[in-house]
């Protein structure tokens, strides 16, 4: 079986906001943390700042699942969508469904 967003059972992608202005969302598998993407928050927009998968998780298609996670949390949100962070800008150029989050 799979999760909504195309993760294992195993993995989950988390929000951790931690100021009024900035979090994380956190990717872990099998109950531990492997990976993280930064972001700030301010009027309505996401701005992802950087992605970070553990290098042990690396290749596991986790950063994919991850910007995926946080990309449907930002479109449950109504939010818009800035990458500065390479990955996520790349996973969105490669991710035609995500691109009605993107803001200019």
């Amino acid at each position: 079986h799979r999760r909504p967003g195309g993760l294992s059972p195993m993995a989950d992608v988390r929000n951790e906001q931690t100021r009024e202005r900035s979090g994380r969302y956190v990717i872990s598998l099998d109950g531990a943390d492997a990976g993280f993407s930064n972001y700030h928050l301010q009027d309505g927009v996401l701005t992802f700042m950087h992605t970070e998968i553990d290098p042990g998780h690396e290749g596991q298609g986790l950063g994919s699942a991850l910007a995926r996670g946080a990309l449907h949390d930002a479109r449950a949100r109504g939010l818009r969508v800035v990458a500065r962070c390479p990955f996520i800008a790349s996973y969105l150029k490669r991710h035609p469904e995500f691109q009605d989050l993107a803001d200019a």
